[in-house]
């Protein structure tokens, strides 16, 4: 018999639970966890000093921990194990105790299970956040009451009791946390797929296959929304169930929004066409961004009116961390693109803008070439400041780029990000443009790009 959330966590009671990683997605759980009855056992590879407050309200509230070299000991005596979406499916550590008749799951899986409204899902390998965002402002602006979350904002399985049948939940799912998914939402949506985290993948097959999931398993009554103008995306309808829709900068789709020659948006439905509004409109910059409102728009259409949707393009101006003003100093604008962890997703934030960049660029490694990057580091930087481990990957690319000799780019490497930051300024003349714009992870100096972002801005408003 299907449990609704209550009911699952007075099912806990007794059971011993290890629940790996402390992150967005398990702070709010675990207290949950440890009031139900469990025992509950945090492991972390962290120790107690690196993990800082976070460490005493979980305590207080009744975990013991697992911290070190050793942290997935715990797993051993635990009945069921729920992982942070970045600790990646198939560790052996893992795969061994599924074989041992564990539970292995994780909080979107089993909020996905429990909860009581219709759900919007995004996933993609750039863009996910701003559509997902712009689904949530498009809803909201409907007048539903919207739980947004997943791999953006807040975890919402310790909030479902809270929400109505009503109610509308838009979640962001990353490809870890779909490897493993079997509930479906009720709308889906694939912004792109092109090579991304193949330094956790198996290959690109397995990650191709992961954001699959996103529509796998949904049912006839379900809509699927995919991107028409992308390689890997525009093949994958014919696993779709429930109502197929495209969106398209390039050409018109059977049903869904898209873009026409003289720059405006439409929405056809099997031959029916709706003017929705001039791309102008759009108050975020970039073509990139009119894609994430087709996206968006396609997967509201029918619970978003035509008006709706031009009020929230005029007035939405972002999420952070994307292409995000923080300040103007001495004529120089400063702009926070840390969320840009791939090359493809620099390279869109790049042609965001109307001039030359100063890009600060470097981080941890994803295995990823950047070899397509570097044609557009030369035509719209002109000074690049690379900084982190991937920095000698991103200049030899650029320096064997064809592009290179001609263009008059200029790289410089900085030890840190207040290095890279003086750098900028010091070079930087009235009416130049700052951007941090990664194209790599953060992992070397930074637990997330959240934190590689708010470091960024808080030494820029310090200047």
């Amino acid at each position: 018999m299907r449990q609704n959330a209550a009911e699952f966590f007075t099912s806990l009671k007794g059971k011993r639970i290890a629940v790996i990683g402390i992150g967005v997605s398990h702070r709010e759980l675990i207290p949950l966890l440890c009031k139900s009855g469990a025992s509950v056992t945090v492991c972390d590879k962290r120790t107690k000093a690196e993990l800082g407050d976070d460490y005493p309200p979980l305590r207080e509230a009744g975990a013991a921990f697992s911290l070190g070299d050793g942290y997935l000991d715990a797993l051993t005596d635990a009945d069921i194990i729920i992982r942070t979406p970045g600790f990646y499916f198939y560790h052996p550590a893992l795969t061994a105790a599924r074989k041992a008749g564990k539970v292995v799951t994780s909080e979107m899986e089993l909020f996905f299970d429990f909860c009581p409204c219709k759900t919007y899902a995004v996933t993609g390998t750039d863009g996910k956040t701003t559509t997902t965002t712009i689904i949530s402002k498009l809803l909201t602006e409907a007048g539903k009451t919207v739980y947004l979350g997943g791999n953006i904002g807040r975890a919402l399985l310790p909030i479902t009791d809270q929400m109505r049948q009503e109610d509308i939940a838009v979640v962001e799912l990353s490809s870890f946390q779909l490897l493993s998914m079997r509930p479906a939402p009720d709308v889906s949506a694939i912004t792109n797929v092109m090579p991304d985290h193949l330094n956790v993948h198996s290959g690109m097959e397995e990650y191709i296959d992961a954001k699959c999931n996103i529509f796998r398993h949904q049912n006839a009554f379900s809509r699927t929304v995919l991107n028409l103008d992308n390689d890997i995306t525009r093949g994958l309808g014919d696993g779709v169930r429930g109502t197929l829709c495209h969106f398209s900068r390039r050409e018109v789709p059977e049903n869904g929004a898209f873009l026409d020659e003289n720059g405006d948006i439409f929405y056809n439905e099997y031959g029916k066409r709706t003017f929705i509004m001039p791309m102008s409109e759009i108050r975020l910059p970039g073509l990139h961004n009119v894609e994430n409102y087709l996206t968006a728009i396609t997967a509201v259409w029918g619970e978003v009116s035509v008006e709706q949707i031009r009020q929230v393009a005029r007035s939405f101006t972002g999420v952070e961390h994307r292409i995000e003003f923080v300040r103007e100093l001495d004529g120089v604008s400063y702009y926070n693109d840390s969320i840009a962890t791939s090359p493809v997703s620099t390279m869109a934030g790049l042609r965001a803008f109307d001039r030359r960049l100063i890009v600060i660029a470097g981080g941890s490694d994803k295995n990823l070439p950047f070899e397509p990057l570097a044609p557009e580091l030369c035509a719209h930087a002109k000074l690049l400041i690379l900084t982190g481990a991937t920095a000698p990957k991103i200049e030899a690319a650029v320096l064997h780029c064809p592009d290179y000799p001609a263009s008059g780019l200029v790289i410089l490497h900085a030890d840190s990000m207040e290095d890279a930051v003086a750098l900028a300024r010091s070079h930087a003349e009235s009416g130049d443009i700052v951007t941090l714009s990664p194209a790599s992870a953060s992992f070397d100096r930074y637990r997330n790009f959240e934190e590689r972002g708010r470091h960024f801005k808080q030494i820029v408003n310090a200047l």
